[in-house]
């Protein structure tokens, strides 16, 4: 069974992009747009040079993460719809690459919170045990 309900499965299923919010050493914030993969326990993030970008280093230090995924539809009026999963990342390494092209470092997120808006089943609730 999947932590994400069926109308959020298919919204990200319909995103290419998210972005992703790290804390740097220094106690500031960074945020850069992202790829993902969704499992039923997990989000997974990858790159082309992930374990060498600054984000992959920033979950090493401090795994707390912040990921947005939303869009705007106009199908019927201005509809806002998205998710904000919140949770501990792992800095991942020597995995199966994603997708070609990407290196074999991935960021791992466990949800501990995930919030919704904007679907019929939109939700906030802790998913953590």
């Amino acid at each position: 069974m999947s932590i994400f309900s069926r109308g959020e499965l298919e919204f990200l299923a319909g995103q290419k992009l998210g972005r992703l919010a790290t804390k740097v050493p220094d106690g500031t914030l960074q945020n850069n747009p992202v790829g993902y993969f969704v499992s039923d326990e997990y989000i997974d993030i990858g790159g082309h040079g992930m374990g060498a970008s600054r984000k992959f280093s920033n979950v090493q230090a401090d795994p707390q993460v912040s990921l947005v995924i939303d869009d705007l539809s106009t199908d019927q009026g201005w509809v806002v719809r998205g998710i904000e999963i919140r949770g501990r990342a792992e800095a991942v390494t020597d995995v199966a690459p994603p997708m070609p092209g990407f290196s074999r470092e991935i960021i791992r997120i466990r949800p501990d919170r995930i919030l919704s808006w904007g679907f019929d089943d939109s939700s906030r609730r802790n998913v953590a045990p």
